[in-house]
């Protein structure tokens, strides 16, 4: 015999009425309804015995509030700000670890048209043959009121060199005037070990004898010519030489006045 098959209700089918259930939701519902309103018949009756108290628990409440959301605030200021500040530290160690290049002066050349340059752009060689030369702390100080010193340097052997440079013509020569002008200023203002006076021209007798008399040396445009190339001395040298040769000078004529 074949056992009869047992018939699946429908899944969607509708549950039936429980009373129980709803008896239970309607208890729960007017316990909540019964506690709420001892709640607020308690609220009312402390409004009416002390009317300060509930004012300072207001306060007090929306003090809590408004201290809440200021430090929501400063907490969401304070990871904007750290995050920008872990951004700033990573571009500084990407430029940390990138290797800074130097501003370096173009190399002086072998013989440069100097006549064809500006007059910066002729302070900034003569700059350019003191680094070549060993020198250290160029700085090229021309312009409105330098005074005179258009480059400023150390050389090699420690010693402080001024220079003025004058891009003149062939037919203008260096005038005593502005020996004079950089003598006054060299050494007392800028406190030069060296003085040393460049010119594209050459020098009128008078400035010569005058550059002479203060220890200014003149570098006139055939000795540039040697500075450039390498032939000639470098003006920190020829004033080395300059000054050696007045020692002994200095000194032939203390041997003969005592002879």
């Amino acid at each position: 015999m074949t056992a009869p098959a047992r018939r699946t209700p429908p899944a969607n089918r509708r549950r039936g009425f429980d009373l129980r259930s709803t008896a239970l939701f309607f208890v729960l519902l007017a316990l909540v309804v019964t506690v709420l309103g001892l709640m607020a018949r308690m609220v009312a009756d402390a409004v009416e015995r002390r009317p300060a108290w509930v004012f300072v628990l207001v306060v007090a409440g929306v003090a809590g509030f408004v201290g809440l959301r200021r430090r929501v605030h400063v907490a969401r200021a304070a990871r904007r700000a750290a995050a920008v500040l872990d951004e700033a530290a990573r571009e500084a160690a990407d430029e940390l670890d990138t290797p800074a290049i130097p501003h370096q002066r173009p190399v002086a050349e072998a013989t440069p048209d100097y006549d064809a340059l500006t007059p910066e752009e002729f302070e900034e060689a003569i700059a350019a043959l003191c680094e070549r030369d060993g020198c250290s702390a160029v700085d090229v100080a021309g312009g409105a009121g330098d005074l005179g010193a258009d480059v400023v340097a150390v050389t090699p052997d420690g010693h402080r060199v001024v220079i003025q440079c004058k891009q003149y013509v062939d037919t203008h020569s260096v005038g005593s005037q502005d020996l004079q002008r950089f003598g006054g200023t060299c050494f007392t203002v800028h406190e030069a070990d060296i003085a040393v006076l460049v010119t594209t021209s050459d020098f009128t007798t008078p400035a010569l004898e005058y550059a002479d008399q203060c220890g200014v040396v003149c570098v006139d445009r055939e000795a540039l010519r040697s500075w450039t190339d390498g032939t000639g001395p470098r003006p920190w040298e020829a004033a080395a030489t300059a000054g050696e040769a007045a020692g002994r000078g200095t000194a032939g004529a203390e041997t003969q006045v005592q002879q």
